[in-house]
């Protein structure tokens, strides 16, 4: 344990631990499948007290707050030990907040006058105060999480919409290179390389915008984004207006009946999403399986193709996505000769494609 050492009064039941490595199957991590260290929560920093770290920290956070125009917003460091990073993001021009999960450096924090909450982010019913929080760091804590994907989501509920995120690890690459064995401890139970830090980032509703392996190598620095969700709202206004279009079109044939030539999964959510169950005549399908079935939902029968030949209709409406093309050259060769044959009407005939209805 890296950061309990043990006093003099400690060591008659003081005892070391063997460490047992394993890989993830699915995502490749590696990591130690034993019980997280008793402070696994709390950050205890011996870097703190270099001053060559200090100053490479400086200027690191002074670029970071440059490139992402984070000067005066407000930014959450998860994991501020006694404060001392909370210094230099104010140096670097933000207002700085944290959250520590032990009590000792908590109240350090507080008597040095920064906002620091005595709290580990992880669970569904943790808030952290002051937020929503334009951007986030933590820096080689990580590492240290039984579920990290649990603490990112958490910290994720808490940014504002594009929030920006520094997170840094141990850079396992560097580590496998020089086969530095002495870099499995108890303390850390995950080991990230690039692709496996990339993957639990993205995991966990971030977009990586950039990678780098700093501080003579051993940490791996990710500079990520809050991932937006999806904007679905366009299908409904898509569902509105292919749905006016297809109405007006059978509403004009419906006298002589429609039929639609497609009985494919697209052709049987848009017969329901568009309320045609009452206004179609059949359905016809090529693909022998789905003849003399029913559509889903609204009940149609499904015949093949040659119906269009035993009981015509007034037109026909094509709904076989990338078979459409297909489907009209088929129409074209094999039945409209033999309604011309047989003097019949032709019937009108349209196409529901990725751009909307349209008319033949």
């Amino acid at each position: 344990m890296a950061q309990s050492l043990p006093t003099a009064s400690d060591l008659e039941r003081e005892r070391g631990v063997d460490l047992r490595i394993a890989q993830c199957e699915a995502c490749a991590l590696v990591q130690l499948p034993i019980e997280p260290v008793p402070y696994y929560r709390e950050v205890i920093r011996a870097a703190a007290y270099s001053p060559a770290m200090a100053e490479f920290r400086r200027g690191q956070l002074r670029r970071w707050v440059d490139a992402y125009g984070l000067g005066g917003k407000r930014v959450l460091e998860i994991g501020t030990g006694r404060g001392e990073y909370l210094g230099l993001l104010a140096e670097a021009g933000v207002t700085p907040f944290g959250t520590e999960g032990g009590a000792e450096a908590a109240q350090a924090c507080a008597e040095a006058g920064w906002p620091v909450q005595l709290v580990f982010p992880e669970g569904d019913d943790v808030r952290l105060e002051h937020g929503p929080f334009d951007a986030f760091a933590t820096f080689n804590f990580m590492e240290h999480w039984p579920r990290p994907r649990e603490v990112l989501r958490c910290v994720a509920r808490h940014l504002v919409d594009g929030a920006i995120g520094l997170v840094e690890v141990p850079d396992f690459d560097m580590i496998l290179r020089q086969r530095l064995l002495t870099e499995f401890i108890a303390d850390h139970l995950m080991y990230f390389t690039r692709e496996t830090f990339a993957a639990a980032l993205r995991l966990s509703g971030f977009d990586v915008l950039s990678m780098d392996s700093v501080w003579h190598g051993y940490i791996l620095s990710a500079v990520v984004r809050k991932r937006a969700p999806l904007v679905v709202a366009g299908f409904e206004q898509w569902r509105a207006e292919v749905a006016r279009d297809v109405g007006r079109f059978v509403g004009a044939h419906q006298e002589r009946g429609v039929a639609v030539w497609g009985a494919g999964h697209q052709a049987l959510a848009s017969l329901a999403a568009f309320g045609l169950g009452d206004r179609i005549a059949y359905v016809v399908d090529s693909a022998p399986f789905k003849q003399g079935r029913f559509t889903p939902a609204t009940h149609l029968p499904i015949h093949a193709p040659d119906r269009l030949l035993t009981q015509p209709v007034g037109a026909i409406l094509v709904m076989a996505a990338a078979y459409a093309t297909e489907v009209v050259a088929r129409i074209e060769r094999e039945f409209v000769p033999a309604w011309r044959t047989r003097g019949a009407e032709l019937p009108a005939l349209a196409v529901l494609g990725e751009h909307g209805l349209e008319c033949r």
